[in-house]
């Protein structure tokens, strides 16, 4: 039986995971290995330095094996791969993400980062995401048909399939693009709010401005335009 290892950045209990997981039951064994909290723009970051505390969860999709990981998503693909199933998994889903990992966000996306790391381990791995607005209509709409095609892609070392619902309604839904190319652009224009503290001390805080533009042909664009956008992600080497 195949087996398939599915991970996240959003947490163990986030809404993603469990659905990627409830879809995933038919086509193989799933081991659900994920970070306990949240752990968005993480990146491919592992802990060296500290121990990874790795325990059993009460996952809410029946006949999954479940252990929620202290540590980043990457430390979730190593622990779990190299200790916690007793055998490595034949591909593993990372997902179902909270926002576009798209264009140039793919680089802080602990989604796409621990989809890297399966790659790095030498397994197939996909990374799955989707919009913040509109609720889950086209993923749950579509997602069985994307689990159907990520298994019969070719996916080669040291580079990963990479799939993003679009957040629109199911009449503008416009269709799957796919082989699509990484934006240059990203989903947000980022600046800082600052506040002063007192005692020569300020803070800073993340300030992210929608940004509507993307070159046609990239993943961005796709996304734009009401389309499910599928395309390979390259890594070192490449």
């Amino acid at each position: 039986m195949r087996r398939i290892m599915i991970t996240n950045d959003d947490g163990i209990e986030a809404s993603g995971i469990i659905r990627l997981a409830k879809a995933s039951k038919k086509y193989g064994e799933v081991w659900v290995i994920a970070p306990r909290y949240q752990k968005s723009a993480a990146s491919h970051s592992i802990t060296l330095h500290s121990p990874i505390e790795v325990e059993e969860f009460d996952f809410p999709v029946e006949g999954v094996h479940a252990y929620a990981v202290y540590g980043t998503p990457g430390d979730c693909v190593r622990v779990g791969t190299l200790n916690v199933m007793p055998e490595k998994p034949d591909i593993i889903f990372s997902g179902i993400n909270f926002g576009y990992n798209a264009g140039t966000d793919v680089q802080y996306s602990a989604t796409v980062g621990a989809a890297m790391e399966g790659a790095f381990q030498g397994i197939p791995s996909v990374a799955f995401s989707e919009g913040t607005n509109d609720g889950y209509i086209i993923t749950n709409k579509y997602l069985d048909q994307m689990i159907q095609e990520a298994l019969t892609w070719d996916i080669t070392d040291l580079q990963i399939l990479n799939i993003n619902f679009p957040t629109c309604k199911e009449e503008e839904f416009a269709g799957i693009l796919r082989e699509r190319k990484v934006a240059t652009t990203s989903v947000f224009n980022d600046s800082y709010t600052c506040e002063t503290l007192g005692n020569g001390r300020k803070a800073y805080m993340v300030h992210g401005e929608f940004e509507h533009e993307a070159a046609l042909g990239t993943d961005l664009r796709a996304l734009y335009d009401n389309h499910i956008s599928i395309g390979v992600v390259k890594n070192i080497g490449y």
